[in-house]
């Protein structure tokens, strides 16, 4: 005998909640419902995380480890939801219920936590199979309350035993269960189970042959009574593929994910009718969701590409202001250099940026370089930097006295020589009467006293 499974998976925000923290798995191994809570956003991180690491075990696993395998899987979730209560404060007190069944062979393990339910349907009579653990029905196991009392108590929903930050040690109810042909499942949250009775749920699962078709009617049911909580629902009817009519197609293997795992899980109700319409009048826009890695399918959501635009103009716009200041502030230094031939006072950086010059001169002074001493020369031709304006120029006056004080004293011309009277070779005249001239001249003053004539030579003396 070949077993298989035929399912379908619904979920429903419900006509008050704004967000759908439930979360919900059918796959051709594994059924799973997790209701989340713990805050707006604590619920969807819980059932999703939940979800995330039981849906590695929707494969073949040997049937005499199913039990412990689920139950190290489920433990393991809950080690990741208290990880992420104490990385994230937002999501302290943040849990959720599980209701998971692992199917091997011809037997299922089945790992249960909270006050999600599962029900069989066989030989025509619906059971619920799981026990919630509220402090509801404590009190009807003491005996303290009947199944009518329990119905309208106030504290029905108030949990003993979840997985998450609001239980340090959770304990799981673990059995094995066989999967017989013709067997009907349904695993739930409270969002049903709480407004639809027993009796309607068996005459539901009776009346619909298609998995999908049945879930669809049950969240219309709960949807009807009120709707004021996530309603999740999985039906998987358990199929012997050696006994299929002829022409039959064998039942799909791909997974069904729903609620706040899934990539739809914000979207409105189903619920038709005036109490709907009056719901999403009252109701609050749900916020942005909480974004949650742990659990994605494998089509990935499509992104806008404008956060990338964005963030690259951002990135441009810092770079350039960096460049900008950086160019400004090497605007405002100053260096010595030289030309090659003269002292020249630059402003900028003596470094190049690859072809960009960082520096431009502003003054080339007349201190030739040749000038300058030796040791003085290699300090300007390997430029000398100056906090200011100022301080450059103080720099370039001193290189000037240097320069002047390194250079050679100018050459001294011997006067020319004279005849034995003293007199210049000449001439006396024009001696006389250049020095004169020039003396005038130079003056700018003329002498009222005639020229004197200059006496002959006395006899006996050579001309």
């Amino acid at each position: 005998m070949s077993i298989a499974l035929r399912y379908a998976a619904r979920s429903d925000v419900g006509l008050v909640r704004s967000n759908n923290q439930d979360s919900g798995y059918a796959g051709s191994h594994l059924l799973v419902v997790a209701d989340g809570m713990g805050g707006h956003a604590g619920g969807d991180v819980a059932s999703s995380v939940a979800i995330g690491r039981l849906a590695r075990l929707d494969s073949e696993t040997p049937a005499s480890d199913i039990v412990a395998t689920l139950e190290e899987t489920v433990l393991d979730a809950n080690q990741e939801i208290l990880r992420r209560a104490r990385d994230e404060p937002q999501l302290r007190g943040l849990g959720t219920t599980i209701t998971a069944m692992l199917r091997a062979e011809g037997k299922f393990a089945l790992a249960h936590i909270g006050d999600s339910r599962a029900y069989l349907l066989r030989d025509d009579e619906t059971t619920q199979i799981t026990k919630d653990h509220t402090f509801v029905q404590r009190l009807l196991d003491e005996g303290r309350l009947t199944e009518e009392e329990a119905e309208r108590h106030p504290q029905r929903s108030v949990l003993m035993r979840v997985l998450g930050d609001v239980d340090a040690d959770p304990e799981l109810d673990l059995s094995l269960r066989p999967a017989h042909p013709g067997d009907r499942w349904m695993l739930c949250s409270d969002g049903l189970s709480g407004l639809v009775s027993l009796d309607t749920i068996d005459a539901t699962l009776r009346s619909f042959e298609d998995p999908g078709q049945c879930a669809e009617e049950l969240i219309q049911l709960a949807l009807k009574g009120g709707g004021p909580d996530n309603i999740t629902c999985i039906i998987a009817d358990v199929v012997d593929l050696d006994r299929l009519p002829r022409g039959e197609e064998a039942p799909s293997t791909a997974p069904q994910i729903v609620g706040s795992a899934a990539r739809n899980r914000h979207r409105p109700t189903t619920a038709s009718g005036p109490a709907a319409k009056a719901a999403a009048l009252t109701r609050e826009e749900p916020s942005a969701p909480y974004e949650d890695s742990d659990f994605s399918e494998d089509e990935p959501p499509r992104r806008s590409p404008w956060p990338a635009l964005v963030a690259v103009l951002l990135l441009v716009a810092v770079l350039g202001g960096a460049l900008w200041a950086g160019y400004a502030w090497s605007q405002r230094q100053f260096y010595v250099g030289t030309d090659g031939t003269n002292v020249v006072l630059y402003q900028g950086l003596s470094q190049d940026l690859g072809p960009i010059s960082l520096s431009e001169p502003v003054e080339v002074s007349e201190i030739a370089l040749d000038d300058l001493p030796e040791v003085t020369q290699q300090q300007v031709t390997n430029t000398i930097t100056a906090g200011d304006r100022e301080s450059a120029e103080e720099i370039m006056d001193r290189l000037e006295q240097s320069a002047l004080t390194n250079r050679p004293p100018p050459a001294v011309t011997d006067p020319a020589p004279s005849d034995g009277g003293g007199e210049p070779s000449d001439g006396g005249g024009d001696a006389s009467d250049g020095g004169g001239g020039q003396l005038e001249q130079s003056t700018g003053l003329t002498s009222d006293r005639p020229a004197e004539t200059p006496s002959p030579p006395d006899e006996g003396e050579e001309t």
